[in-house]
């Protein structure tokens, strides 16, 4: 008779699932295309009176200055929006969606810090990181933020665009 064979136990090790990062840009971008669509399909009010920025022109004006401050060297790029639209320039931009986020951001928490600390009016909002910075400030209905590099000299920039 022949031997037997022993029997074997066998462990399996439980395989290591992979982690998949997960990008939502992509998801954050369809998002706001979508929200743009449903937008531009529901009727607007007529308005009687035009908004300030058209009455003074003042919209127009930092357009035609931002144009101008956007061929500065070091200068990344914007974005201005109001209550009805946006324009964004950004040399890179595949970060549009990061640097909307920031902007908006750092106008919202500086008018909030203002009214919790009573501090009146935000002139402007500087936030320097390790390579850029940007400057942001409200003006008559326009929020504007531009993007830069961290050598650039922000109070001329800012000048500039309300000069």
């Amino acid at each position: 008779m022949a031997p037997r064979k022993r029997k074997q136990s066998i462990t399996i090790e439980e395989e290591e699932k992979p982690e998949i990062p997960i990008d939502f840009r992509e998801q954050i971008a369809a998002k706001i295309r979508e929200n743009a669509e449903e937008l531009e399909k529901t009727e607007k009010p007529e308005k009687k009176e035009k908004p300030k920025e058209d009455e003074t022109g003042l919209g127009e004006k930092i357009k035609l200055n931002i144009e101008k401050v956007k061929t500065k060297e070091g200068v990344i790029g914007y974005i201005l929006r109001n209550t009805r639209s946006a324009s964004i320039d950004l040399k890179d931009p595949t970060k549009v969606i990061d640097y909307a986020v920031l902007s908006s951001s750092a106008l919202e928490a500086s008018e909030e810090l203002s009214n919790t600390f009573k501090l009146g009016d935000v002139k402007h909002v500087l936030i320097e990181g390790k390579d850029v910075k940007v400057l942001s400030f409200s003006t008559e209905g326009n929020k504007v933020s531009v993007f830069m590099e961290k050598t650039v000299d922000h109070n001329r920039v800012y000048k500039e665009l309300l000069g």
